[in-house]
């Protein structure tokens, strides 16, 4: 994988996102105005946990959208990242969410949540 990050300046991209932000959604709009509804869901959850996350909108470039797949061998989007870590789409999120799951791995990667985000 490191070559091709080397090779390719959208994995470059997407590596040194992922480095630069604790919890990243490759997503399609904004969190602000998602674009489909899998994306919507994803931001809910977020927003829900109180997690602090970028949200990427893979719509303004073809590239981003077809690299991200190819990045994490994942077919869909959106695709959650924490702490580089390649967590799932919307429905393992929604899962791992519904399980407290998800709240456990942010805390278990330092993530904060709730009130302590805003800290």
């Amino acid at each position: 994988m490191t070559d091709q990050v080397e090779s390719d300046p959208i994995h470059a991209f997407i590596a040194d996102t992922l480095k630069d932000h604790a919890v990243v959604l490759f997503m399609k709009g904004s969190p602000d105005a998602p674009r489909c509804g899998f994306s919507s869901l994803a931001v809910q959850i977020l927003d829900h946990i109180g997690a602090d996350f970028v949200g990427v909108d893979v719509l303004q470039d073809e590239g981003l959208r077809d690299g991200i797949k190819t990045f994490s061998d994942w077919p869909t989007i959106p695709q959650l990242y924490v702490k580089g870590e390649f967590v799932g789409g919307s429905d393992i999120v929604r899962e791992m969410f519904n399980a407290g799951e998800l709240q456990a791995l942010m805390a278990e990667k330092g993530v904060p949540l709730g009130e302590q985000a805003d800290a």
